[in-house]
């Protein structure tokens, strides 16, 4: 990224808190190369279209993330008509499963003086028995790159909660849903994405998928849960990743004095 002086530089990559600046965690991780994006820029018109897309499906992302922050805190936000699908599974989804949130603990700063990062933490959650960080993202999947954004909270969290056992990643989404072949259809950012049919059992769905001529229900939501345990490796790929920022910025950094 482009940044135009000093001042640009400290409000888009970092927060400062007490007079001391510190780099973000999301754009820290943001150095590591992301093959999904590459491939939606690909399939695209242009570049300029993907960034109007992109753009959109943030605002949605952002629309959902801050809905569920309000509720998380004990507020009782409006909910838009566009957005209600997946505000619905995420409520059914956290009465069901009894899912305990401290709203204290809700979109709270974090900071890891040790290796000099910060970051805004989604929530502190206790799920069947375990207590841990809890991420809401409202992307099409589950991706990898998440690891390195969580086990970066957990190192900054881990002294002061010693109970701390785990972290998850809850995916929040909505889709539409073909009546016969069961494809699914993602509207997100004003792009309608189709993906096929999946049986593991039979190996002729997708050919059958591909040649529907779908009946899409309604809007539904869709929530997915998973659990990384085992953090410290991915925090040690964390750093790596934060050393290669430092390195692309260092200009940057020196300029505000965070590197000598």
């Amino acid at each position: 990224m482009n940044y135009f002086d000093v001042k640009h530089f400290k409000e888009v990559a970092g927060y400062e808190i007490d007079g001391v600046w510190y780099p973000r965690v999301t754009k820290i991780v943001e150095i590591k190369a992301k093959p999904a994006l590459y491939k939606f820029y690909a399939e695209m018109n242009s570049f300029a279209e993907g960034e109007d897309i992109k753009a959109k499906s943030a605002s949605e992302g952002t629309l959902i993330h801050e809905t569920i922050e309000g509720i998380l805190t004990g507020k009782s936000p409006t909910i838009d008509e566009s957005i209600k699908p997946a505000i619905e599974a995420f409520l059914n989804f956290i009465e069901q499963n009894r899912i305990q949130v401290d709203p204290e603990q809700v979109e709270k700063r974090i900071i890891n003086f040790e290796e000099r990062y910060a970051g805004t933490l989604d929530a502190l959650a206790l799920i069947n028995g375990k207590f841990g960080v809890l991420d809401i993202k409202t992307s099409q999947s589950i991706y990898r790159d998440y690891n390195l954004q969580t086990s970066a909270y957990m190192a900054a969290l881990e002294k002061d909660f010693p109970n701390l056992q785990t972290r998850w990643i809850l995916r929040v989404d909505q889709h539409k849903k073909c009546l016969k072949c069961g494809a699914t259809l993602r509207p997100k950012g004003g792009r309608e994405k189709i993906r096929l049919a999946w049986d593991p059992n039979d190996k002729n769905i997708k050919t059958k998928s591909e040649a529907c001529q779908h009946e899409w229900s309604e809007l539904v939501g869709e929530i997915e849960l998973k659990e990384f345990p085992y953090w410290k490796s991915d925090y040690q790929a964390f750093l790596g990743a934060k050393k290669l920022w430092e390195w692309e910025n260092e200009y940057w950094l020196k300029q505000i004095g965070y590197l000598e």
